[in-house]
């Protein structure tokens, strides 16, 4: 069985400077002497080390950024935009520091810390474009038109904790906590202590462009010691993570009803209907299942491809994964990095192995290669994967996807949806009319068709998130900023109460706004 080349040039070759690190680690809201080191998933040799936050510190950061917050907050939503206006602009200026420090953090290829640089850039714009018009106090229509007005006014909920993964810090850290900002809150963010610089980094840049000191805070550490007083002194919570994560955060939070939004795991289906391009179908399937060597969330684990088509789809996809180059340069050379956590690819190898045993047939990958890096684990397509493997039904969350063959659009749409999971899914097809069809059947909060999962997520004026057991709320559009406020309605009523004057009795009055209500219909006015 062919394996996936190696680039020539396979080291990492940078390392950050040190004063780079200095500063970046003083960033943390720590007052203890703890420290964690950080190893590079390319290496496994130690690069950075960042001081460690304790419970006292988490609550002393919520004292000062509710002090920040409230200077914040008055500020008009215009003032509050500037230094992420700014921030598009520098990040461009300074991008090649920022991918360095994801792929020494991660071990992903440079070509998908690329997509976590263009996600900050492009959200963050999006919402400093739009933030000031979404948080205007907009006129409602009243009960009684001309007599009732009524106006809706949006306040933020004051501190927010945002709780970021290790897979993408840099994108679902910074994204998330652009518009809670611009909304007019203060954050504490917890990123995972493995790929807190890359937060550091940009926490760091909006600082020297505007940001107040202590409106974003981070803190670092084990969720043992600092999540019980991270939650409980959150006036709303946002969390990317796992679906067991989630389920255990919102128990938390629950009794003192705050509200919370959770992006949660998934098991994407793709779906190769058979009038798809199979040369164009192929190559986006190798980005739609190995990007970021898997560990996205919205990645594709599951492909279900027309009998019609089948025969000539899978060589190609598999001869395209064998040619995959593995590599650990911080350049744009490698197709796939490493794993980032020892243990995610024992879950990985766990995953393959027992469905190998179990009569899985490995088509390409199937093994870790050492040779690359300690982390490296093969791009991987598997047949003859059954519902009682755990390859089928549970998250791998790394660099494999199971292959089926299917007959009709009934049979793939149950399949499809046959998960507890609802997050992303692909849907490939010349005719794209009949790939919207298909979508619409899809038990996912987001659908591309013709495209793995980018379409969807990078259109930022459109709600992204999960159905099921893949998550609460929505990020992205007008609830990705929204969700970060209290909505209030003041209603004022003028020239007439909203009871008989003292001349009339109630049933003339009754009588009176009873056939209002159909003169209203009969005008359009309700």
């Amino acid at each position: 069985m062919a394996s996936p080349t190696v680039p020539a040039e396979g080291a990492a070759e940078r390392e950050l400077p040190q004063t780079l690190i200095d500063r970046l680690a003083s960033r943390v809201a720590s007052g203890g002497a703890d420290t964690a080191t950080i190893p590079s998933p390319f290496t496994g040799e130690p690069f950075a080390t960042v001081p460690i936050s304790t419970a006292d510190d988490v609550r002393k950061a919520y004292e000062r950024a509710r002090e920040a917050q409230r200077a914040w907050a008055a500020l008009p939503a215009g003032e509050r935009v500037k230094p992420f206006l700014r921030l598009a602009e520098t990040l461009v200026d300074r991008r090649e520091e920022i991918l360095d420090v994801i792929q020494l953090e991660t071990g992903k290829a440079r070509r998908h810390a690329m997509e976590e640089f263009l996600d900050v850039a492009l959200c963050s714009l999006y919402y400093a474009r739009r933030a000031p018009k979404l948080l205007k106090p907009k006129r409602r229509q009243g009960m009684m038109p001309g007599l009732t007005r009524v106006q809706e006014l949006r306040h933020p909920k004051g501190v927010v904790a945002l709780i970021a993964p290790w897979n993408y810090p840099f994108a679902l850290g910074a994204s998330d906590i652009a518009p809670a900002l611009m909304a007019g809150n203060a954050v504490i963010h917890k990123p995972d202590t493995q790929t807190c610089l890359s937060s550091l980094w940009v926490l760091d840049l909006l600082i020297s462009l505007g940001l107040p000191e202590d409106l974003w805070q981070i803190v670092v550490g084990d969720p043992a010691e600092i999540g019980d007083p991270l939650l409980e002194e959150a006036d709303y919570v946002s969390f990317t993570g796992s679906t067991r994560g989630g389920t255990a955060i919102a128990a938390k939070v629950a009794p003192r009803l705050v509200a919370y939004s959770l992006e949660l795991g998934g098991k994407n289906p793709m779906i190769v209907m058979p009038d798809a391009d199979v040369e164009r179908t192929a190559r986006g399937a190798v980005r739609a299942c190995f990007t970021n060597a898997g560990q996205l969330c919205i990645s594709i684990e599951r492909m279900y491809v027309h009998e019609d088509i089948y025969d000539r789809f899978v060589p190609r996809f598999v001869e395209l994964v064998k040619g995959m180059k593995l590599g650990t340069g911080l350049d744009f050379d490698a197709e796939m990095g490493s794993l980032t956590y020892r243990r995610q690819l024992e879950a990985v190898s766990r995953h393959v192995d027992q469905a190998v045993k179990e009569g899985a047939t490995v088509l390409a990958g199937g093994k870790a290669r050492p040779d690359i890096g300690p982390l490296f684990y093969e791009p991987t397509v598997l047949t003859d994967v059954s519902g009682d493997m755990d390859l089928c039904a549970n998250e791998t969350f790394g660099p494999v996807v199971s292959i089926y063959k299917y007959r009709d659009e009934d049979e793939v749409v149950a399949r499809a949806n046959d998960t507890a999971y609802g997050l992303n899914a692909s849907v490939w097809t010349k005719h794209p009319a009949r790939g919207r069809r298909l979508a619409a059947r899809i038990q996912a909060g987001t659908v591309n068709i013709n495209d793995g999962y980018g379409a969807a997520y990078a259109s930022y004026d459109s709600p992204m998130g999960g159905m099921k057991q893949s998550g609460v709320g929505r990020r992205h559009g007008a609830e990705g900023l929204l969700k970060f406020t209290e909505v209030q309605t003041v209603a004022s009523q003028h020239f007439m109460d909203l009871e008989p004057p003292a001349a009339i009795g109630y049933d003339t009055f009754a009588g009176f706004m009873a056939s209002g209500i159909k003169l209203m219909k009969k005008l359009h006015i309700k």
